[in-house]
């Protein structure tokens, strides 16, 4: 499908930035789930004139006014984006592509972990939340994948091509199928449901110990939960994170690449209601205009 304004993220920097470039009389596609929103289980009570809410309640409401607006909204997960003939083009786990001419980065940020022994230590010595930037380092050796959702099929399927062996470890398999297909028409081992409970090393990952008690042996770990990490999208479109992971942004939140713009937590501190907004909102506007610029 085409669409002029293609937006990452379903929370509320995503969506203010959908309904600000509706608004605009262009086509906006947004692509997310609102329940991976930091907001969705957040009760608000630090917003200009709202004393106290719901944050679930607050994105459906962002949701009907954007819907109202004209955006359209795919409850899918990105799991590559790149650059298109003057524009861009993103593949989700459903197997649709989106061809845009803008694009805006509002997917939030992850700030879950496993929380099992070593995942700290080993940060670094063989432990990596990032498939797309330490992959290279992992040529000819074994690795393990933890993850239920589409970033971690992606994740597995990108380290296929360096590792010597690919193992990926589910909870519960949340995967659309057309991702899941491809996966499996390779010989990543699937081992599911199965979680880690300690990575094992010395100096450096040496293995993982499962619930079960069984050990794989392997020299990373890549932990890989929720949707596409802002860094992966990011590194795709040949924009580089600062040291921190974050996205850097003009005033206009214009990024260093052509037509692509970023909102919300995906930018730095704070991480705040308010400032995702006040940023969709520039970054919804701006988008529009380049679109009704370049026609």
């Amino acid at each position: 499908m085409e669409t002029d304004v293609a937006i990452i993220g379903c929370g509320p920097a995503g969506l203010q930035a959908a309904i600000n470039a509706a608004r605009n009389k262009v086509r906006v596609v947004v692509i997310g789930h609102t329940e991976n929103s930091a907001l969705a289980k957040a009760r608000v009570e630090n917003y200009f004139a709202v004393e106290s809410a719901e944050g679930g309640e607050m994105l459906e409401v962002g949701l009907d006014q954007a819907r109202r607006f004209g955006a359209e909204f795919l409850d899918e997960d990105v799991v590559k984006v790149m650059k298109h003939e003057g524009g861009f083009r993103a593949l989700t786990d459903h197997d649709r592509e989106i061809v845009s001419k803008t694009l805006i980065l509002a997917p939030g940020i992850s700030r879950t972990k496993i929380g099992i022994r070593g995942e700290k230590e080993f940060l670094g010595k063989g432990v990596s939340y990032c498939a797309s930037c330490d992959c290279h380092f992992f040529k000819g050796k074994r690795v393990v994948v933890v993850g239920d959702e589409s970033v971690a099929a992606s994740a597995s399927l990108l380290l296929r091509e360096y590792a010597s062996k690919v193992y990926w470890l589910v909870r519960e398999m949340r995967v659309a199928k057309p991702l899941l297909d491809k996966v499996k028409a390779t010989d990543i081992e699937i081992r599911t449901p199965a979680s880690p409970v300690r990575i094992l090393g010395d100096e450096m990952v040496t293995g993982v110990e499962l619930e079960d008690g069984s050990v794989i042996d392997a020299d990373g770990v890549f932990i890989e939960l929720g949707a596409m990490g802002s860094i992966e999208l990011a590194l795709d479109i040949g924009i580089l994170p600062d040291p921190r992971g974050f996205i850097p942004v003009d005033a206009e939140c214009r990024t260093e690449a052509s037509g692509v713009f970023a909102c919300g937590d995906v930018t730095g501190t704070p991480w705040q209601l308010a400032k995702a907004v006040g940023q969709g909102c520039i970054a919804g506007t701006n988008a529009a205009e380049m679109v009704r610029e370049k026609e």
